[in-house]
């Protein structure tokens, strides 16, 4: 497959126990497929159930059904022996938190200040990461791409993830200080409105940056071949 001048290299992956012999990279339209379900399912749906109920039937009801796809969304997996979504496990152990957080309080402001100490938490989590063998980015990767335990061993890609779980923890703490800063200084109409385009911002950023990164490493690793154009 092409895509401007990047083409998935036909050559096979190194093999050890996890990978075969004769077993060819991906193409980049089942990476995106891949990323737009685990995306879709774990971030989009979940923000739309949310957003749909709070008009309808106020914040309580809101977190209770957008928590309860995230938990249908686990089981189905289970039920159906998928493999478990890191990116969905995430969002379950976040949203989770904040759902409790919520009921507990029924304060408006703090259903606001709770990104705050869920960002936190995230942050350090990502962080804490690090210090193990195995950082939250390469947990997550697997839903974006199929990671064998070749490919996710070797020394480019390994300090890929780290370098991407430092970034992110750094991203997932901005927001969490932006939030901070805006709920403290600014109106709650203003606060709703800087903070969406605040987050988008920083969301988006960081999302360009881990693609561009990913793809300079995989055309290293052999991975994504430049070649010309083809008709």
């Amino acid at each position: 497959m092409t895509l401007g001048s990047a083409t998935l290299a036909p050559a096979t992956l190194p093999t050890d126990g996890d990978a075969t012999e004769g077993h060819q990279p991906p193409s980049l339209r089942s990476i995106f497929t891949r990323l737009a379900g685990s995306l879709l399912v774990a971030v989009i749906i979940p923000g739309v159930v949310f957003y749909a109920a709070i008009v309808n039937w106020g914040l309580d009801v809101a977190v209770v059904l957008a928590l309860a796809w995230t938990y249908a969304a686990t089981v189905w997996r289970w039920a159906t022996r998928r493999p478990m979504s890191g990116l969905l496990a995430l969002t379950v152990s976040v949203m989770t938190a904040k759902t409790v957080f919520t009921l507990m309080t029924g304060n408006s402001f703090v259903y606001f200040f709770q990104p705050v100490v869920t960002d936190t938490l995230v942050g350090a989590l990502f962080l804490g990461s690090l210090v193990t063998a195995r950082p939250v980015v390469s947990r997550l990767a697997s839903d974006f791409y199929p990671m064998t335990h070749d490919l996710a061993s070797r020394p480019r890609i390994r300090r890929l993830f780290r370098q991407l779980t430092l970034m992110w923890a750094f991203v997932i703490l901005a927001k969490g200080f932006v939030t901070l800063w805006l709920l403290l200084s600014q109106s709650m109409v203003s606060f709703v409105l800087l903070k969406n385009l605040a987050m988008l911002s920083l969301t988006v950023g960081g999302v360009a940056v881990t693609i561009a990164a990913a793809f300079v490493v995989a055309r290293k690793e052999g991975m994504l071949v430049v070649s010309p154009a083809s008709a």
